[in-house]
């Protein structure tokens, strides 16, 4: 893993546009070694001229990890401490980056539903088709909605560098402590690539199954119906790059993608005890409905040309579609029944998301001619979202059509100073939002389970086209006095939409107009951070704190059935990153350590001052890792643990039996490379520990079916080959 520190001026935070999200950088930007183009950045400057917090995670690392874990998603949070753990389940919901919301992106193109958040982003694309994922840390502005907690833009496998026909292959098998046949996985994938002259393309597949998931006791890991499973499914993913070299400088890419999971429907779930510290399980039998899928369909066309006016310039155009369907419960959830439709407690139902986007970018990039030491960046960004959350088991609008709209021109400015001893950086974005949703009707439920206070109560909703308009802005300063160490300061702001699905559906009031409803106000986030980086030698290391603050923040709030409320209060989120990483005197050995602290609260009573700490369903515990990598010809291996640790949430109406008790996982990968392949051991939880997972120790105290334990020891053997 490559990581690369920088001055965290938010702004410059952005998706890639794909100019060179697989190509190299042009000679006259190299400075180095540290000349890798941040595509995430939106610009040709090396990472030390920018003003961000980035971690790269290359082809590498990030084939370690999913022969570990079985996802990119789970690869990010284990090397990433500010990241949570995450619930190792279909859907992402609760998992933060620095106490916020991350944008998962693909070339660019945002994989998330921000209208009506599905949380099922981490899992739109299989990592076989990757080639690095780049992590900007804390709010951004310039790729508009989205990412106030960061970045995770996955950047897929360039185009064949040689003539003719490239590839490789993978086969992995997975199996549980017991071998058991229940607990058996497998993986096929496979790229074929090829180049003739200016045109070149990529297709490729990959298949998996998976298996049931056992505990450190060897008990099935318990079954979420609603929110869905990555155990007992299958995924296939497509993939297909087309490109043409128009002229030595000018190139048109099309990228299409299409990734499906479906849960296999042969499980439910057991009761758990959560005083008594028994794990909600599984066992065989037939869930009612359909079983939760996820399924993203992507097309990206990019022209670009790196020698526009003496300048890099960049366009894309993307269209994105998605279908999130939760699962049903064999408990008729109380929120969907309707006497009109049913008696009370009889009405079976379960929901979809459906999300289509459509946007476009452009940009463009030079030194100012006699002036070259300033480089300047213009853009201009479009998106149009349309979502809708639907019961489709009787056809109900459970979230309505809603459409979102977004007009962005942006400029950004890096000046060199001192022959690259000082770097002044800064921009501003300028957004301009629509909402439009039509009149509607809420559904009939009003209570979620006879305690929480009424929230639906079948009343008419005024539609409306409520938008906004606001300049957000960054900059910062880095100060380089010898090559490889650096100390840097930033402000930023970046925003994002609330979740308006879960807003305009829990409704309660008659004569209630959107147009007026102060809850659809955008979400704007102030991030400050200063930092200092020492990469020289042997040694990477670095150390960053960061306080961030939204005077009309989002805070998630689980009813009694565990469906999501939002609350809108001020939230402020301050925290530490430290890493360390070495290369010891033993050839090939490298030792690293990585630790963040992270702190936040919300204003609950509205009086201007936060009061309560951020619950586990919106920030991630302190965390510790431990890792030695090592790698000599043929032979590659890693060893790392992650130090989960404790955390106690006080304030009004927080519950002690929500405290995170913390435990620390261990895991090892093992690869040697022949002249037939390399072959792979990887191993999950070491040490086969037995654990509640994070999210549910620190949510829902009494509900017996959220008691999720982790995935205990978990073997997956592969081969991979390359031709």
């Amino acid at each position: 893993m490559n990581r690369k520190f920088a001055l965290a001026a938010l702004a410059c935070t952005a998706l890639s546009s794909p100019a060179f999200a697989q190509d190299a950088a042009p000679a006259d930007t190299a400075e180095g070694e540290d000349a890798i183009v941040v595509t995430a950045a939106r610009t040709i400057l090396p990472p030390n001229a920018l003003p961000l917090t980035i971690e790269m995670i290359d082809k590498e690392a990030l084939d370690q990890q999913i022969a570990i874990s079985g996802s990119v998603t789970d690869a990010v949070a284990t090397l990433t401490p500010s990241f949570s753990p995450t619930r190792q389940k279909l859907s992402g919901a609760g998992e933060t980056l620095r106490g916020r919301a991350p944008l998962y992106a693909i070339n660019g193109i945002p994989q998330s539903t921000p209208l009506r958040d599905g949380s099922r982003d981490g899992f739109t694309i299989d990592g076989f088709f990757i080639d690095r994922v780049e992590v900007i840390f804390g709010s951004n502005a310039l790729q508009g909605i989205g990412g106030t907690g960061g970045i995770v833009n996955q950047v897929t496998v360039g185009a064949p560098a040689e003539e003719g026909v490239s590839g490789r292959a993978l086969l992995q098998a997975t199996a549980d402590n017991e071998f058991s046949d229940a607990g058996m996985g497998g993986k096929a994938a496979g790229l074929v690539q090829y180049k003739a002259g200016r045109f070149d393309a990529s297709v490729g597949a990959a298949y998996e199954l998976r298996g049931l998931f056992r505990d450190g006791e060897g008990r099935p890991v318990g079954i979420n119906l609603t929110q869905g499973e990555t155990m007992d499914s299958k995924a296939l993913s497509l993939f297909g790059r087309f490109g043409y070299a128009v002229t030595d400088t000018m190139r048109l890419d099309l990228i299409a993608s299409r990734f499906e999971l479906e849960g296999d429907g042969d499980y439910a779930p057991v009761e758990g005890d959560k005083i008594g510290g028994l794990p909600t399980s599984a066992e065989r039998g037939l869930p009612p409905g359909v079983p939760a899928t996820n399924r993203t369909e992507s097309v990206a066309l990019s022209l670009t040309d790196t020698d526009f006016g003496g300048g890099n310039f960049v366009s894309q155009i993307f269209w994105n579609r998605s279908r999130d369907t939760f699962g049903g419960e064999p408990n008729p959830i109380a929120s969907f029944q309707d006497p009109a439709i049913a008696s009370e407690g009889t009405l079976f139902d379960q929901s979809q998301n459906r999300s289509r986007k459509i946007g476009g970018k452009l940009s463009y990039e030079r030194a100012v001619p006699g002036f070259e030491a300033l480089t300047l960046i213009a853009g201009f960004d479009a998106l149009w979202d349309t979502t809708e959350q639907r019961l489709i088991a009787t056809d109900r609008a459970w979230v309505p059509p809603t459409e979102f709209r977004s007009f962005a021109p942006f400029g950004q400015a890096n000046l060199k100073l001192l022959d690259g001893a000082l770097r002044l950086a800064g921009g501003a974005r300028y957004e301009n939002v629509k909402i439009k949703i039509a009149d509607y009707h809420t559904l009939a439920a009003t209570t979620y389970d006879g305690s929480d206070p009424a929230t639906y109560g079948g009343v008419d909703v005024a539609g409306g086209s409520p938008g906004f308009e606001d300049v957000l802005i960054n900059g910062g300063i880095i100060v380089e006095p010898l090559a490889g160490i650096r100390a840097y300061a930033s402000y930023a702001e970046g925003y994002t939409a609330p979740d308006v699905g879960r807003i305009t559906r829990a409704v309660g009031e008659a004569g209630v107009d959107i147009d007026d409803f102060l809850d659809i106000s955008p979400i704007v986030s102030n991030n400050r951070e200063v930092g200092v980086e020492v990469k020289r030698g042997p040694l990477d290391a670095s150390a960053t704190y960061f306080w961030s603050t939204s005077k009309n923040g989002q805070r998630l709030r689980a009813g009694g059935d565990g469906i999501f409320t939002v609350e809108r209060e001020r939230v402020e989120i301050e925290g530490l990153e430290i890493n360390l990483s070495v290369r010891m005197p033993i050839d090939g050995l490298t030792l690293s350590t990585g630790y963040a602290h992270i702190t936040g609260q919300s204003d609950t009573d509205d009086d201007g001052v936060v009061d309560t700490d951020l619950d586990g369903a919106n920030i991630s515990p302190d965390r510790l890792n431990l890792a030695a990598a090592f790698a000599s010809g043929p032979v590659s291996a890693r060893i790392q643990t992650q130090f989960y640790l404790a955390r106690s949430f006080r304030g009004p109406g927080r519950d002690a039996r929500n405290d995170f008790e913390g435990y620390n996982l261990t895991d090892a990968f093992l690869r040697y490379q022949t002249s037939l392949g390399g072959v792979s051991l990887a191993v999950q939880n070491l040490f086969d520990k037995q654990y509640i997972s994070y999210a549910s120790d620190t949510q829902r105290p009494t509900d017996n079916f959220f008691n999720f334990a982790g995935r205990g020891r978990t073997f997956t053997l592969g081969w991979d080959y390359r031709f």
